[in-house]
Order: C-alpha cells, then sequence, then structure tokens
C-alpha cells in the first residue's frame, strides 16, 4: 500500500500460524498441473492426486505413531472435535448416554457437548486445578456405567498448559471408554504417540503446525475399533466417515507440514523454550505483580499467558499495536466477559481482564523477543502510572478491603 506503517510483529502463534516455504513448494504442483480429483478412478490424473493424498495420510500418521488407515483428512480441528464428540456419542447412545470432558476446553468441543445436552446425554464438565490441570481422582470418580467417551484436550490454547495425556489414556482403557483428545496445540511439537498414550481418537489442525487454513484430521483407532455416525453424508470418502471431495492440495499441505514438524521437532522446542525463557524472566525482572497463569512445569512453553496486575489487558494491546498479541480475555468486543479457561482455574476477575498471551513459534527471532519485551514492560509502567488503584497499592492499602460505593 506504498509508505504505509510497517505491519506487526506477529507473536500470536496460538491463533494461526504462516506457511512453512517447505509446505508451500510441496502444494504448489498440486494447485496447478495436478488438478485430478483424488477419487476418479479410471485415469492418471486422479491416480496422481490419489497418490499424493495417501502419501500425505502417511506423513500425518507417521507424527503421531499411526497407522494410515486411522487418518480422516477433515476441515480443521473444529470438524475434528465435533465429528469425534458427536459421531460416538450417537453411534453408541442406546446403551451409553454419559460423557465425560472438562471446563477449559476449546469452545468447539463445550459446544458440541452442549448440543448433545439437548439429545438428552448428560455431560460431566470437570472443573481443572489453579494451576489449569485436572485432577485424576475426580477423573477416576466420574465415570459412570454408561460412559462412552472422555475428552480432554492436550495443550491448552490459551494457558499452554499440558495435560496428563498418559495417565488419562490409562485410566480410559481400565474402564474401557474411548479417549479423545483435541491435540491442535500439541502436535509437531511435543511428541505424541496414539498407542504408548492410550489416544482412541485425536483432532489434529493444519494451521496450528504452519501447513494450510482449512485442512485438518481426525485419528480413529482401529483395534479397539472406535465406531463413529457420520455428520456429514454423500459419496462416502474416508472410509464413509467424512464425505466430499478430499483437497488434494491442502492434504499435501497438511502431510508436509507433519513431516517437517517431526524433523524439526526437538530443535523447535529447544529454541522455543529458550525465546521464551528470555521473555518470561525480561519481563518479570523489570515489572513487579506480573502473574503467570497456568502450571509452570507442565506446559509447552511456546504460550505463555501473562497478567499484569492493575493493568487493562485491552488497554495494554492497543498500546501495543506494533506487535501482534491476543489477551487471554475473550476479544470478542461484544462480550467484556473474561475468558472462560482463566475463570475456571480460578483467577481473580481483575487480573483475568489484565491478561496477555504471548505466542513464540519456529519463525519467532530473538530480536522480535527482545522488542515485544521492551515495549510492554514501558507500557506497563506507563498505565500503572495512570491508574489510581496502583497509586493506592503502592500506598500500602489493600485493595480488597475497600468498600467501593456505588454513586
Amino acid at each position: 500500500d506504498g509508505g504505509g506503517a510497517p505491519r506487526p510483529l506477529y507473536m500470536d502463534v496460538q491463533a494461526t500460524t504462516p506457511l512453512d516455504p517447505r509446505v508451500l513448494d510441496s502444494m504448489l504442483p498440486y494447485l496447478t498441473a495436478y488438478y485430478g480429483n483424488p477419487h476418479s478412478r479410471t485415469h492418471a490424473y486422479g491416480w496422481e492426486s490419489e497418490a499424493a493424498m495417501e502419501k500425505a495420510r502417511r506423513q500425518v500418521a507417521d507424527l503421531i505413531g499411526a497407522d494410515s488407515r486411522e487418518i480422516i483428512f477433515t476441515s480443521g480441528a473444529t470438524e475434528s472435535n465435533n465429528m469425534a464428540i458427536k459421531g460416538v456419542a450417537r453411534f453408541y447412545k442406546s446403551r451409553k448416554k454419559h460423557i465425560i470432558t472438562t471446563q477449559t476446553e476449546h469452545k468447539c468441543v463445550l459446544d458440541s457437548c452442549r448440543s448433545l445436552e439437548t439429545e438428552g446425554f448428560h455431560i460431566t464438565y470437570l472443573p481443572v486445578k489453579k494451576n489449569g490441570l485436572i485432577d485424576l481422582k475426580e477423573l477416576e470418580a466420574a465415570f459412570q456405567p454408561d460412559t462412552s467417551l472422555v475428552s480432554v484436550m492436550t495443550v491448552n490454547n490459551e494457558i499452554g498448559v499440558k495435560q496428563p495425556i498418559h495417565d488419562i489414556g490409562e485410566i480410559c482403557r481400565a474402564h474401557k471408554v474411548f479417549f479423545h483428545t483435541d491435540a491442535a496445540q500439541a502436535i509437531g511439537k511435543i511428541p505424541m504417540d496414539v498407542n504408548n498414550m492410550k489416544i482412541d481418537l485425536m483432532s489434529i489442525s493444519g494451521h496450528k503446525i504452519y501447513g494450510p487454513k482449512g485442512v485438518g484430521a481426525l485419528y480413529v483407532r482401529r483395534r479397539p475399533r472406535v465406531r463413529l455416525e457420520p455428520l456429514q453424508s454423500g459419496g462416502g470418502q474416508e472410509r464413509g466417515l467424512r464425505s466430499g471431495t478430499v483437497p488434494t492440495p491442502l492434504a499435501v499441505g497438511l502431510g508436509a507440514a507433519c513431516e517437517v514438524a517431526q524433523q524439526e521437532m526437538e530443535y523447535d522446542h529447544k529454541r522455543i523454550s529458550q525465546l521464551a525463557e528470555r521473555l518470561v524472566t525480561k519481563i518479570m525482572s523489570e515489572v513487579p505483580d506480573v502473574v503467570m497463569n497456568g502450571d509452570q512445569k507442565h506446559r509447552y512453553p511456546g504460550c505463555i499467558n501473562l497478567s499484569f496486575a492493575y493493568v487493562e489487558g485491552e488497554s495494554l494491546l492497543m498500546a501495543l499495536k506494533d506487535v501482534a498479541l491476543s489477551s487471554g480475555s475473550a476479544c470478542t468486543s461484544a462480550s467484556l466477559e473474561p475468558s472462560y479457561v482463566l475463570r475456571a482455574i480460578g483467577t481473580d476477575e481483575d487480573l483475568a481482564h489484565s491478561s496477555i498471551r504471548f505466542g513464540i513459534g519456529r519463525f519467532t527471532t530473538e530480536e522480535e523477543v527482545d522488542y515485544t519485551v521492551q515495549k510492554c514492560i514501558q507500557h506497563v509502567k506507563r498505565l500503572r502510572e495512570m491508574s489510581p488503584l496502583w497509586e493506592m497499592v503502592q500506598d500500602g492499602i489493600d485493595l480488597k478491603s475497600i468498600k467501593w460505593t456505588q454513586h
């Protein structure tokens, strides 16, 4: 746009990630020369697209230790979550009417459960502890004879905590109940193995792992076999579970993203951990009254949610307009409710409103982290100097003890 303002730095990788150039390279031929329908059986155009699609299926399967026949291509993790939860619930509904999930799941898991409640299912929404993790004893106690499914996300998209997936898998297997995990924020970032973790269904998203938007996958275990009722009717593609032509270029992109993630995982994790450590240490050494939300140890380091006491998160976001960030609180300007995830971990209303989520990814540089830190410190100090609450706290007044009057 000719000499406009430079674009902000991108520090919001939990929302979406840029395409890895290697992924784009793998996709281009299928956007141009190789345009056949992968389900066309009578000519080379179809066969070459089908071969590319099946290669991509293997790449996705290899990343999670699955068999390629257990991978279903979808439009993204939202569709995968809907398919897994509604699909299993409806298939087994004649005998089983109970599902267990957590209060901090992604909206599409909670909404799928809500819609099942209107169909007569009972849902247990497990609370989480102050550190964001579920209590395994509470999970044990929640099972009923008619429980069909447990759905617990691997890494939380707002606060980055990592649930004890291995232990949950063991417990579910012991109860002979299927275990679904929304792994959109975990896959390709931390090692995941469906057999070792006893996962029966897993949701995957392309655009969270430097792949294209609009594509994802659902892993559905073959032994012990998980059955689901499809959401979409049609030509019976994807083993009848997800009709519709598989978009070859997008599937190829997802496969390439999974393969690249597998190669880079160790390196990325180490680098991102160092950058995250740098960001948190620098901010906390310069600014008092900063709280890190979620467990310190059991977490994915690239997702950092900090609350800056006595600062409105939205005003800090506005001040940091040359860095693309999001507030842990719902950015839908219509709702001034703080984030339900922060509410579930028992964050005070005022601290929940002062939270910012920093995302560090494969392409984040040290310079970007340092710039973000410097700007963040500068604006928090400036906004606090404007805050009467900050002034009162400096004078030793306990804000909790004040009786505010309505004028």
